[in-house]
């Protein structure tokens, strides 16, 4: 069945690596779920722009309204999938924000919010559709993470702790939904200063009383993008998101039970392929002496050269 049309709902769909995803789906032949929250007003022109995009290019897509920060809401948007197709083989948990600045200077508000919109709403999401991917004895979760969940930074204290959190719930329940023939896989992008709009609306901290005591410090947050771009360049050019549209599409047509436990899609090459290669190793052997190897993660994927040599063949 991997490569038969498979019917995918892909959250944060309106803009960015979302939207990427849901687009390199959907001209792939399988049948998408773009969801975003407040279709009706604050995202609808992203709505609209997107359908249009998908009548030009006769797609299989439809928008959907979902807010992952909403039990009911999720479970209805989930609903309505079933309803019109009566399965739902792949969930593609995206939907995020960022935060950037000098951490102790985030309210605690703030950083509960970013970790239930991070991190949480994979489990909202994930409780509406693995009931039907149970009945259906297969299905695919799938993740977008952040390699700044395996290599911190300064700077982004919140955005990190929901992408470890996240993380963690996606490894874990991973393993326990395997014995249902559910597969999960965790899409690892290194930064987008292009193509998405996660820097330019990173909200910041809260008590700017408490940054003011870091002196200088906090100035050199605005400094964070040329670095970036400078990286890029030092390795002939910034990856477009399109790179983790079409490693998502490479994931699904891979054969059920066959698929890595991680793919990182990262133009600044941090290394984080070496670190998950080690951590695997550990987690394995680990496992086994505690008789739980079934449930062992699949080893990850090396995907950063294959997406970079794309980019430059094209």
């Amino acid at each position: 069945m991997a490569h038969e049309e498979q019917v995918v709902l892909v959250t944060g769909a309106g803009s960015g690596i979302g939207r990427a995803i849901a687009l390199s789906l959907a001209r792939a032949g399988h049948r998408v779920y773009a969801s975003m929250r407040d279709i009706g007003r604050k995202n609808r022109d992203r709505a609209g722009a997107l359908l249009q995009l998908a009548r030009e290019e006769d797609l299989p897509l439809q928008v959907l309204e979902l807010d992952v920060l909403s039990e009911v809401g999720c479970q209805a948007a989930v609903n309505h999938i079933l309803a019109e197709h009566g399965r739902l083989d792949v969930v593609v948990n995206n939907a995020g924000m960022l935060m950037t600045g000098v951490t102790e200077a985030f309210s605690i508000e703030q950083v509960a919010r970013i970790i239930d919109t991070n991190a949480l709403s994979w489990l909202r999401v994930n409780r509406a559709a693995l009931p039907a991917m149970r009945r259906q004895g297969s299905g695919l979760l799938m993740y977008v993470g952040s390699t700044t969940a395996r290599l911190h930074e300064p700077f982004l204290g919140p955005y990190i702790a929901s992408k470890v959190a996240g993380d963690a719930l996606a490894e874990v329940l991973g393993m326990e939904v395997r014995p249902s023939g559910i597969d999960s896989v965790t899409l690892v992008p290194g930064a987008f200063t292009s193509g998405t709009e996660h820097f330019a609306h990173a909200n910041e901290p809260e008590y700017l009383a408490i940054e003011q005591q870091y002196g200088d410090l906090p100035g050199r947050v605005a400094t964070l993008g040329d670095r970036l771009d400078a990286i890029d360049a030092s390795h002939g050019g910034a990856l477009d998101v399109t790179a983790v549209g079409r490693a998502a599409v490479e994931v699904v047509a891979m054969p059920r039970g066959r698929r890595p436990s991680r793919v990182v899609v990262d133009g600044q090459r941090k290394g984080t392929e070496d670190i998950d290669a080690v951590y695997h190793e550990k987690q394995l052997a680990f496992l086994e002496r505690m008789g739980l190897q079934d449930l062992a993660p699949p080893a990850p994927y090396r995907m950063t050269e294959l997406i970079q040599r794309e980019d430059v063949e094209a």
